[in-house]
């Protein structure tokens, strides 16, 4: 079992950065591939970026791709999202998930969700 806590959402101006964290417990973070998926009011989730275990290997979805930056400590059980010029179309709740690393861009590619996070990019 791993449980999942999103922090550092908030509101920001279009062009800001923020940066998001996702702290799990229990002792196999490493054994698991970690993903962001965020879900706009009225729309469907969508994935955002994954991670893979060692922290090497990367994904992104392609709205995000140069702008956002994911990251994982193994030693801290954490990984982070790091979001630069953002947008108002940015704005949703953004959620952390563990899973296995199969399917890493869908949503049942994950075992574990935290509760979310809401990021508010102003015009």
């Amino acid at each position: 079992q791993v449980q999942l806590v999103e922090s550092g959402g908030g509101l920001v101006q279009a062009g800001g950065s923020l940066r998001l964290s996702c702290a799990a417990s229990g002792r196999t973070f490493s054994s698991y591939a970690m993903g962001w998926f965020r879900q706009a009011p009225g729309k469907e989730r969508e994935f955002v970026a994954a991670v893979y275990w060692s922290g090497e290997s990367t994904v992104y979805a392609d709205s995000v791709k140069g702008r956002f930056t994911i990251s994982r400590d193994n030693a801290k059980n954490t990984v982070y999202l790091r979001m630069n010029s953002l947008k108002p179309e940015d704005t949703a709740v953004y959620y952390c998930a563990a899973g296995p690393g199969v399917m890493i861009r869908m949503q049942y590619g994950y075992d574990f969700w935290g509760q979310g996070t809401q990021v508010t990019v102003s015009s």
